[in-house]
């Protein structure tokens, strides 16, 4: 049977007063926001606007119209010195691989404002949980080039007393935790540190930098997810450095960055120019005043280019062919060159000294890491376990009846074996 009509007749004013009455969106359908609106025309949302880039400092190494410098040219030029050593660091560390003296290495060039300037928009209070492109931010807490060379060596005086790969750095004396090569474990963590901190009423942040790639691992949302829910006093730093080892970011994702995850759990996010030493270090502190005095997260997305390989296992040339450089207004240390040099604060000499000087240092304590021994054998069953597991008890067994039976094959490890 045919349906009849309705006869009730509908004001079209009532209408409109019945959905203004239902406009508090976030109390009709809880974890939405209150600016939605109804609309009855179907419609697909894909790209919500796109997400401004910070940035303070020009190619030119100007200051750009309507911005100002959120730092003195003497803390400029402190951190300045710190981006050209670490460049310096890379340079010869990365050599001294290719020379067979030390195993690995993976170098930050090109990314020495975003590891500098994001350290120096922090407090030394707060921790760190590094990915393995943070040199900058060791040295500027003052890891020395010999701790580097001590790591890098595997010597049995750095703090991993040799048994993490070279790059993989830790010093608790000024809140940086260690490296690990997984990707991704340091974000949950970070989650974990920072909602204690709330939860302790501490005014610190746990900081976690992680790249692109890294960003598509499961635990990235996991974490962003914990920090929000549960008001983490977490900084999240993302290296967008175009490059996920030879995965090109347009393979990686179709959002508009990494920036736009963070918006979408609800956290404040702003995106700078990761090359731009200022907007990098104005993002930060920013970020991490928000993160205090509103015991919430927040995401930083800076925009910067991998000018090297991924690591000294890799040949970028062969997936970037010409374009592993990439642009030359990008580098972060020339752009900063030319404005300390407009504003008399430096000179070509005063840099040739600082190279030769840094390089000197490395040299030193090259010598010095070479002069040390590496740790026992037997200290890679220790530090982990109050009571060695079984399983752990059974390998060091099978190792030093391995060691005995071919003492011949192993004569430099006689006096590492240990009791």
């Amino acid at each position: 049977m045919a349906c009849r009509a309705s006869r009730v007749a509908v004001c079209p004013r009532a209408v409109q007063s019945a959905i203004a009455g239902q406009r508090h969106f976030a109390s009709l359908f809880p974890g939405i926001s209150d600016s939605s609106s109804f609309v009855s025309e179907p419609s697909f949302n894909k790209d919500a606007g796109a997400i401004p880039i910070l940035r303070i400092i020009d190619e030119q190494g100007k200051v750009v119209p309507g911005a100002e410098l959120p730092f003195s040219h003497d803390e400029a030029k402190g951190m300045f010195k710190t981006m050209v050593r670490v460049s310096v660091v890379d340079q010869i560390l990365n050599s001294l691989q290719r020379q067979g003296r030390i195993s690995f290495y993976m170098t930050g060039l090109g990314e020495e404002a975003a590891q500098v300037g994001s350290a120096a928009g922090l407090d030394a209070s707060d921790v760190v949980w590094p990915q393995y492109r943070e040199l900058g931010c060791f040295m500027h807490r003052g890891f020395t080039i010999q701790q580097v060379l001590d790591q890098c060596m595997s010597r049995k005086d750095e703090p991993g007393k040799g048994r993490q790969m070279p790059v993989h750095y830790c010093d608790v004396n000024i809140n940086m935790q260690a490296v690990t090569s997984p990707l991704t474990t340091q974000i949950p963590q970070a989650a974990g540190a920072g909602y204690a901190f709330r939860t302790e009423g501490q005014d610190r942040c746990a900081v976690a930098y992680i790249g692109d790639g890294a960003a598509s691992e499961g635990d990235f949302a996991a974490g962003l997810n914990f920090a929000a829910t549960l008001n983490a006093q977490t900084i999240f730093l993302v290296r967008n450095n175009g490059w996920a080892i030879s995965t090109d970011v347009r393979e990686q994702y179709r959002g508009d960055g990494i920036a736009v995850r963070g918006i979408a759990y609800g956290m404040n996010t702003i995106r700078v120019d990761g090359n731009d030493l200022a907007a990098v270090y104005q993002a930060v502190k920013m970020a991490r005043k928000h993160c205090v005095e509103n015991k919430e997260p927040a995401l930083v997305e800076m925009m910067t280019y991998r000018r090297g390989h991924h690591s000294t296992s890799d040949d970028a040339t062969r997936y970037r062919g010409e374009s592993v450089k990439g642009q030359a207004g990008l580098e972060p240390i020339g752009r900063m060159r030319l404005l300390l040099e407009a504003a008399g604060c430096w000179t070509e000499a005063e840099e040739k000294a600082l190279r030769d000087d840094t390089k000197e240092e490395i040299m030193n304590a090259l010598k010095t890491s070479e002069a040390k021994q590496f740790a026992a054998v037997s200290d890679m069953f220790e530090d982990v376990w109050a009571t060695p597991p079984q399983h752990l008890v059974k390998q060091r067994e099978e190792l030093y009846e391995h060691l005995k039976r071919h003492r011949d094959q192993y004569p430099s490890l006689e006096k590492f074996v240990g009791n």
